[in-house]
């Protein structure tokens, strides 16, 4: 690790198929808050192409989908993968009484659509029931400063969001994290992972955090080594155990896509500190035979103790 990265590693903790989904209900989340549990959704809703506009599963076919799937499990928390300009708009508009963090910042890229441009990984969350104490953006990298930044042959580049917020009612507070890792260097995967552990581990033991995302990777690959061995576990394998949970990549094919097996979960919801997980499901919700993204999205309430 340079010596920038560890110096900034050291300091940055002070620095800033449904033919009908039913409608978002206050209700449902009332009554989960009440039992102290908070849903947390890891969505990674693919960025709009115009390639994918011609094969009709563009994001202005898809948007109203994914919109109702996302608000359909009544979220505390959304961690958001691959958000350009004209969907964090989208979100805003659908979520008035939420906050998107981690979308505005440096427009280091002059590609303003597409793979070009650089996906964002937002988190959204509801300002009814969190109070925003502080957030901020680091890119993994050896210049994690730098935005738009890469290293280790990494093919774009990645950054990780984070917030720390504080539940209005109870004063309980808590971190989440929130990336993309990287989808073809091995190399990158490894060190990208690596920086996060890192990073978060400024914080005590005990101390609540989650950490989301889509980490490219299987969940027995080496990328996760250091996820584990700093204490974090995953939601989805505390609840039903070890062992692949089926693939959430699925190239708009949904549960018909064959190459899924083949490929596994790639998608996660880790936590560590006094939280525990009570409920962690893979969302495969379509809307008239239509997904929300060509990724499944992970779904986990939990209790902060």
């Amino acid at each position: 690790m340079s010596v920038r990265r560890r110096s900034f590693v050291k300091g940055l903790g002070a620095a800033f198929l449904l033919p009908v989904l039913p409608a978002f209900g206050r209700e449902a989340a009332g009554q989960r808050e009440a039992g102290g549990h908070h849903r947390i959704l890891c969505c990674n809703i693919r960025v709009p192409l115009d390639e994918d506009e011609k094969a009709g599963v563009g994001w202005s076919v898809r948007k109203d989908i994914c919109l109702k799937v996302i608000k359909s499990k009544n979220p505390d928390i959304v961690s958001l993968q691959e958000v350009l300009k004209v969907q964090a708009d989208d979100l805003r508009k659908a979520f008035p009484s939420y906050q998107l963090f981690g979308f505005d910042g440096p427009e280091m890229d002059p590609h303003p659509t597409g793979y070009f441009g650089i996906a964002k990984n937002p988190i959204l969350f509801s300002r009814d029931r969190y109070e925003l104490l502080t957030g901020g953006t680091y890119w993994l990298s050896e210049t994690p400063l730098v935005a738009g930044s890469k290293s280790w042959d990494t093919a774009r580049a990645r950054h990780a969001n984070w917030v720390r917020i504080r539940e209005k009612k109870t004063g309980k507070e808590f971190r989440v994290v929130n990336l993309h890792l990287d989808h073809i260097s091995n190399e990158a995967k490894l060190q990208q992972a690596k920086m996060v552990v890192e990073e978060s581990a400024q914080y005590q033991p005990e101390y609540t955090q989650v950490f989301t995302g889509d980490f490219n990777s299987r969940f027995d690959s080496p990328v996760f080594n250091s996820v584990r061995t700093g204490g974090w576990k995953e939601s989805y394998e505390t609840i039903h155990g070890g062992g692949e949970a089926g693939f959430t990549g699925h190239e708009f094919q949904g549960t018909s896509y064959e190459k899924g097996p083949s490929k596994g979960r790639i998608d996660y919801i880790w936590y560590r500190g006094a939280i525990k997980p009570v409920q962690a499901s893979i969302i495969k919700d379509a809307v008239n035979g239509k997904y929300p993204s060509d990724h499944f999205f992970m779904q986990a309430d939990f209790v902060i103790e």
